[in-house]
């Protein structure tokens, strides 16, 4: 590969890891998040994990799900920026609780970001401008999910694991944040990554429409607005030298099972949006797009759960009215759906080798107390926090009235591509994945297995597999 871009972020202690040292497969390495563990678990590369189920929601930060969890470090107040005289003071204000349907979707492009985070004081959130209208959002951003809209993620967060840590590669949205998530970053050549949405709002991929670019940031941290390529990997710079490599290649590589389980693909939906393996053209115009490692539709994955098929790795990318993105249901549907997958391996002969990860793609624009780590890095990151939820028999017992675990490790979605690559032995991308601390030391494999325990659910799986695609409109935000 070639020379990559140096992300720099910090450790667990606040300690700087040394810059640009080595760790990837040829080239520079990636600092970012850190290596270190808390020490007493043992998660990676131990055979006792044979299955790894990454589920991706949708544009949540981890405050506006949690907020009040127990043992998480959440608040239902906020800070906003008040004008006075020729400047602005810092004032306090209290969150709205909102219900998961609620349709307020506001804004979470790396510019709103930058407005949001404010240097690091993560009061400027009401200055944010909708990406329509231009004018300030005011309050919007600053609201939590009722606890009664999600019971499902908060049965599972006091059960098994709950990060409250984890923060997304970069601050934008779910374009870069699903490339984050098959291969730790964004970068195309030694100098620019790519960031927020490309300009068509139809497909994010292989299959855009002809004269499709991407919006890039140079190390420089300049931004520059559809100046980056079409948003196909063969188009990339580094294309030729092996340089946008996936999990996938990583996988294959070593004749490790893995499925995308993703929606029925239809132009102007998110189901062509959210597919990341679009962008990926050794996969868009090979056999993997059609010989069922693209796996349509997303249920799939439960017949494959009771007929012993399920592959070794697996993507669940839901459908739109079931992703928890704001103003995409008229139902609270999401924490089931995912409530449903997690029982479907419980109550499976997978459930003692198994791990299911739960990950929330960006920040969806909302309000979060906790700046991201320092310093920043040099391709628009790290974002803000996004939950992740952690299901496994090796989750260790927490403090949590029913074993929950809160996990306060720093992490970034690089840390769940490490834990992929060590269970495996895969080698490393290169990318985020060679600086951050692995999330597997939320496991344990050495202790017993946890017996398994049903997440109780307001829909049941029937309610899913007889559920319409919703076909709703693209997120242009």
């Amino acid at each position: 590969m070639k020379d990559r871009a140096c992300f720099v972020t910090v450790g667990v202690a606040a300690a700087i890891l040394s810059a640009c040292g080595g760790g990837g497969s040829g080239g520079g390495g990636v600092v970012s998040l850190p290596t270190g563990s808390s020490g007493h678990h043992h998660g990676s590369g131990s055979g006792q994990i044979q299955h790894v189920v990454l589920m991706i929601q949708e544009n949540r930060t981890l405050n506006n799900l949690f907020a009040g969890f127990p043992g998480a470090v959440t608040s239902k107040t906020g800070y906003e920026l008040v004008a006075q005289g020729t400047g602005y003071t810092k004032k306090k204000i209290k969150l709205t609780a909102v219900n998961l349907t609620d349709h307020g979707n506001v804004t979470h492009l790396y510019k709103a970001f930058l407005q949001g985070y404010n240097n690091g004081d993560m009061d400027g959130f009401n200055l944010i401008k909708y990406v329509v209208s231009g004018k300030p959002e005011g309050k919007a951003p600053y609201q939590y999910v009722k606890p009664s809209q999600i019971v499902p993620y908060r049965d599972i967060a006091a059960q098994w694991g709950l990060a409250d840590e984890m923060f997304q590669t970069q601050g934008s949205d779910s374009f870069t944040a699903h490339q984050d998530l098959i291969r730790g970053g964004t970068f195309i050549d030694s100098t620019e990554s790519m960031i927020d949405p490309p300009t068509t709002s139809a497909v994010w991929g292989c299959d855009s429409a002809p004269g499709a670019k991407t919006t890039l940031i140079t190390t420089a941290l300049k931004v520059e607005p559809t100046a980056g390529p079409f948003p196909c990997s063969n188009k990339f710079p580094d294309y030729g030298s092996n340089g946008y490599q996936t999990l996938r290649d990583l996988l294959d590589a070593k004749s490790i099972s893995w499925k995308y389980y993703t929606p029925v693909w239809k132009n102007n939906t998110p189901s062509a949006l959210w597919n990341a393996f679009d962008v990926i053209a050794p996969v868009r115009y090979g056999p993997e797009w059609t010989d069922g490692h693209i796996a349509e539709p997303e249920t799939t994955i439960f017949s494959d759960i009771s007929s012993g098929s399920l592959p070794k790795m697996s993507w669940v990318i839901p459908n739109s009215a079931n992703s928890d993105h704001p103003g995409y249901a008229a139902k609270d549907t999401g924490p089931s759906w995912v409530a449903q997958v997690v029982n479907a391996i419980g109550q499976s002969s997978y459930w003692n080798s198994t791990v299911v990860i739960v990950v929330w793609d960006d920040w969806g624009g909302f309000y979060d107390p906790v700046a991201p780590p320092l310093p920043r890095d040099n391709q628009g990151g790290p974002g803000f926090r996004v939950p992740m939820l952690v299901i496994s028999p090796y989750v260790p017992a927490g403090q949590g009235s029913q074993g929950g675990y809160v996990s306060h490790t720093v992490y970034g979605f690089g840390s769940i591509v490490r834990f992929i690559e060590d269970n495996w032995s895969l080698g490393r991308l290169g990318t985020t994945d060679s600086t951050s601390a692995s999330m597997g030391d939320m496991l344990n494999v050495a202790q017993s297995p946890r017996p398994f325990q049903q997440i109780p659910s307001s829909f049941s799986k029937s309610y899913y597999l007889h559920q319409k695609p919703s076909e709703l409109p693209v997120d242009d935000e």
